[in-house]
């Protein structure tokens, strides 16, 4: 980290010489999903950034990017309660058949009905299901 600091220092003509510990301890516990390469940019833009010979990186944005690329837990219940739903309704509803939504699903019909009971999914207008 700090021969990132150094080298970017003297490319950009600054003098920055220090890195506070709470810095470096975001910085260090940070995941990278971008690997070494979104590290290096990151301590680029920051000693771009940073008035006098302190290093101030935005760690607001270091917070923020991570919320955005980390995707939000899901249950496998809710998975399967999603995607039984998108496919009846690219099927309008349609459940048996060869090109009801049971047959994409590669389940059988009783199947189906079985889990849509289980999962709560219904018909949005309320109208009974299509076999």
């Amino acid at each position: 980290m700090e021969p990132f600091v150094k080298t970017f220092s003297e490319q950009m003509g600054k003098q920055i010489r220090e890195v506070p510990a709470e810095v470096m301890e975001a910085l260090v516990s940070h995941s990278w999903p971008g690997n070494i390469r979104e590290l290096q940019n990151f301590v680029e833009r920051s000693v771009i950034l940073s008035p006098g010979n302190v290093l101030r990186p935005p760690l607001a944005n270091l917070k923020t990017a991570a919320e955005t690329e980390s995707p939000k837990a899901i249950t496998l219940e809710k998975a399967e309660r999603n995607h039984i739903r998108k496919i009846l309704e690219h099927t309008r509803w349609v459940v048996s058949g060869p090109k009801g939504a049971a047959a994409r699903l590669g389940i059988k019909r009783s199947t189906l009905y079985f889990r849509m009971q289980k999962l709560g999914i219904s018909r949005p207008n309320g109208q009974p299901v299509p076999a």
